[in-house]
């Protein structure tokens, strides 16, 4: 089979150079055509588990409370007070101008915010109408002193100092995208669970090309909403000091990090390419065919992204400069072993060359290929979305890379003549023996660090962690990190978490005694009961009285009614003393929590109605006053923490991300367990949610993940190695240094206190599946040279200074190109790149020493057959080796 293949590709390949490079352009030019459409993904969904119901229950909620996505400015007056005329005037044409952004439905700041404490108003001046900062003759110390201690804006507009404000921005819901999205994902529930009908398979594709197209135009006039208010901010520079916040401000730079990150590394490693091919080869032809295959390799694969609308994340960006490194890599196997063979056989032609580096590549590259190809399909077991299309991108790009290389560099090689300019001198050699010398004389020094390093990277990895802090994934330099700090330490805090409260089945809002103010009166009137009097005043009672029931504009809402319930009309449990009493004891704990920030429910209203009071409420008091409430004090203390129709109340908050203490997922469980255990609500009656919950969801799962990753890495490795080497000793030798190179990164990270995220949950995957790569050129080129003499020390040194010269070579350029990313203004990008390229060095090490090693040691290849060709010692040798 393998003969008739080998024939198959001398006839097709190495037969028709001219046609065969003709057919890669058009393929290359085709895919070019498409690059204009690749498009770029930094949504909420590439943050997120791709099955995580928590994900749902979010957007279920921001739709039912109206929460949309807001951009915050915050603002801080350059020459004088923030409270003078100068400073309000400014302000006042900054927010206007800010509001006639498309997509803003308003602008929320200290200019239009209703105030109750400037000067201290009743309920019932309240319900007569309310004044802001911009209503004539308003007292400008008062307003400050009512921003800074009112329980409603306290920490959340105007920081402690009172230096620095906050403009929130609204941007109008985009309830179409929440209905696709939402069922969207139903359905991929239920594919998942119980498979989907043809007719729901077919519904599937369609929501989810609408939605990606909707998305997708949502996502544009957000960047120009986010153009758009920055080029506002500009022209206000010189007054105040600004910074752009909220969530559409960091996906829209991002998305700019995406294509800053393509760039430069492109660039820097295209520049990287041609310098290493210059130093290992010194020839033109050298430099400039691996330099084709891997352009090539790379237009090829983001045209096939761009035409297949298959977007790009801040994960899968790095993709680029992974391709870009692994195609050098087998370009460099094949340039060296075409170049040995040069040498040894001058008077070959350039078919003969070109067959054989091709017959003698092709198995060892096919195996790392798929050895690496392994790595990258184990990352689609984590369940974050980014992660998986990463792996699959990879696992593509590195199919596409291996059949580029057997293709371009032998039909180039075929018409180009068979010297050009010499081999040159390369003395690599020499430096990777220093190796084998070094592990031939001082095994137990290398054995000892080996297990040294086994140890104290198992100490790392019980350390490593998931928590990290948002704000730490971007360079200080960025705005991204200087608004998160500026929100975070002057107005409350950036994350959001939500406390969702169901209504309990046994709250039933009771008129006690002391709450009624009638309640007496009726007491002493002829005996007359409660219950009696909550039939009184039924609704079907006052259905009686017509005339009474259009006077009384509490008739229809009424909360003591008998006939109210859930299903008959809007529950006010949520409303009336015991409801809010629940309410403000769960507020005043969050309020506790020394990493959160602002928090705001029902219960700052019911503060400020009690202190506005001058004492305690009762159950009609707040009927009354619920009734009496005007829409701006509706619109920002009730509607956006109440849901009577759902019976539902929600606290919403904002954690402090520069907290250096803060474990998200130890705060929510701190939370779960008060409101179970000390407050005695039902578990099924409270959840949480937020992005702090989703990004938790997602951090919590990557440990499972890691181990997921790292165990279908391992087997799917050691299967092929079984079939590859046909011995087990052989293929347990060639996965002991990978391993241990995977887990010295992993120990590594945990010592140095580096956390597992999106990105540093692909490394171990990496360094294994690319790892390998070492290992199998090197027991492939050690068998074949054992043929020779039987000598298994002899067989180390010949086998240092060939194929050890093109892993020296690989490893080098992976090393320095994944070094790159340190240029990144991503900080998981820098980690991703540093730690591959320490895992990488690992893994050559292991590979140049611990690797021959344990063959010297173990031996496991049997004598070669005296007396017989060196191929034929190789064949029967690898014939015996199961």
């Amino acid at each position: 089979m393998l003969l008739g293949l080998k024939t198959w590709y001398e006839k097709l390949i190495l037969g028709h150079p001219k046609i065969v490079l003709a057919l890669v352009a058009l393929l290359t030019i085709t895919a070019a055509a498409g690059l204009p459409r690749l498009k770029l993904d930094a949504s909420a969904d590439s943050l997120t588990l791709e099955t995580d119901d928590s994900l749902d229950f979010f957007r279920e909620i921001s739709e039912r409370y109206n929460s949309g996505d807001f951009l915050v400015v915050t603002y801080r007056y350059k020459d004088g007070d923030l409270f003078s005329e100068e400073s309000l005037a400014t302000m006042r044409r900054l927010q206007d101008e800010l509001a006639m952004v498309n997509g803003v439905t308003g602008v929320q700041s200290i200019l239009n915010v209703p105030l109750l404490y400037s000067p201290k108003l009743s309920i019932t001046d309240v319900a007569d109408g309310i004044r802001t900062l911009s209503s004539p003759g308003t007292e400008r110390d008062l307003v400050r002193r009512e921003f800074l201690e009112s329980p409603i804006y306290k920490e959340l507009i105007l920081s402690p100092d009172g230096e620095t404000t906050a403009m929130m921005l609204n941007l109008e819901l985009d309830r179409e995208g929440l209905d696709l999205v939402r069922e969207r994902d139903a359905l991929r529930r239920l594919r998942n669970s119980d498979g989907l009908s043809a007719e729901q398979t077919q519904r599937l594709e369609t929501v989810t090309a609408e939605y990606l197209q909707h998305r997708t135009a949502q996502e544009a006039a957000a960047r120009e909403r986010v153009k758009e208010v920055r080029k506002i901010l500009a022209h206000y520079d010189g007054n105040a000091e600004l910074f752009l916040g909220g969530l559409t401000m960091i996906t829209s730079d991002m998305i700019a990090f995406i294509q800053s990150d393509l760039v430069v590394f492109g660039a820097g490693i295209l520049a990287f390419i041609v310098i290493t091919l210059l130093l290992i080869f010194r020839q033109p032809r050298w430099v400039l065919l691996p330099l084709i295959t891997c352009v090539t390799t790379a237009v090829i694969m983001l045209g096939l992204l761009s035409w297949l609308d298959w977007r790009m994340t801040v994960i899968s960006a790095n993709f680029v400069a992974l391709l870009l490194i692994i195609t050098l890599a087998i370009t460099i196997h094949l340039a060296v072993r075409y170049r040995e063979y040069f040498a040894e056989h001058p008077e070959w032609d350039r078919f003969q060359l070109a067959s054989a580096t091709v017959a003698f590549m092709a198995k060892p590259c096919m195996y790392t290929g798929l050895t690496t190809m392994v790595a990258f399909i184990s990352l689609v077991v984590s369940g974050i979305r980014p992660v998986i299309d990463f792996g699959w991108m990879m696992t593509i790009g590195v199919t596409l890379a291996l059949v580029l290389s057997f293709l371009i560099l032998p039909a180039s090689l075929m018409l180009l003549k068979k010297r050009d300019g010499g081999l040159g001198e390369d003395n690599s050699h020499a430096f990777t023996q220093v190796f084998s010398r070094f592990t031939e004389n001082h095994k137990g020094i290398v054995l000892g660090v080996a297990a040294l390093a086994a140890v104290i990277s198992v100490v790392g990895i019980t350390r490593l962690k998931v928590e990290n802090r948002f704000i730490d994934y971007f360079d200080d330099s960025t705005e991204i990190y200087q608004g998160m700090l500026v929100i975070d330490q002057r107005l409350g805090g950036t994350i959001s978490l939500d406390v969702v409260l169901n209504r309990p089945e046994q709250a039933v809002p009771e008129l006690d005694a002391e709450d009624d103010p009638f309640g007496a009166d009726f007491d002493g009137a002829e005996g007359a009961s409660d219950e009696e009097f909550s039939a009184a005043a039924s609704g079907d009672e006052m259905a009686a009285g017509e005339d009474l029931a259009e006077e009384d504009p509490f008739a229809a809402d009424d909360p003591f009614s008998s006939g109210a319930s859930a299903s008959e009309g809007p529950d006010p449990y949520w409303f009336t003393v015991a409801g809010l009493n629940q309410i403000e004891q769960l507020h005043d704990f969050l309020e506790a929590q020394p990493e959160i920030g602002k928090v705001q429910s029902l219960a700052t209203l019911y503060k400020v109605a009690k202190d506005l009071n001058d004492g305690g409420l009762n159950d009609f008091e707040l009927a009354v006053a619920r009734q009496s409430l005007p829409e701006e004090i509706n619109q920002v203390l009730v509607n956006p923490y109440w849901s009577p129709q759902d019976q539902q109340a929600r606290i919403t908050m904002r954690v402090m991300e520069t907290d250096p203490n803060l474990r998200r997922d130890e705060l929510i469980q701190r939370i779960y367990s008060y409101v179970e255990n000390d407050m005695g609500i039902a578990s099924e009656n409270v959840r949480q949610t937020g992005m702090l919950v989703l990004y938790n969801n997602m951090l919590q799962s990557l440990f499972k993940s890691q181990i997921l990753t790292l165990g279908a890495v391992f087997a799917g490795i050691l299967l092929m190695f079984l079939v590859l080497f046909r011995s087990l000793w052989l293929s347990v030798i060639a996965l002991v240094p990978n391993m241990l190179a995977a887990c010295v990164v992993l120990g590594g990270m945990g010592l140095a206190n580096i956390p597992l995220d999106m990105m540093t949950i692909t490394i171990a995957a990496i360094t294994v599946g690319i790892g390998v790569d070492h290992a199998i050129h090197y027991l492939y080129r050690f068998r074949e040279e054992f043929a020779k003499d039987g000598d298994y020390v002899a067989t180390m040194h010949r086998s240092h200074a060939t194929i050890g010269r093109a892993m020296f070579y690989t490893a080098i350029t992976i090393i320095a190109g994944f070094s790159i990313l340190a240029l990144s203004k991503f900080v998981p990008s820098i980690y991703f790149g540093l730690l591959t390229a320490l895992a990488m060095s690992a893994a050559l090490l292991g590979s140049l020493t611990l690797l021959p090693l344990l063959l010297v040691l173990i031996k496991p290849l049997p004598k070669p057959v005296e007396n017989a060709p060196a191929g034929k010692l190789v064949t029967e040798a690898e014939a015996c080796t199961g």
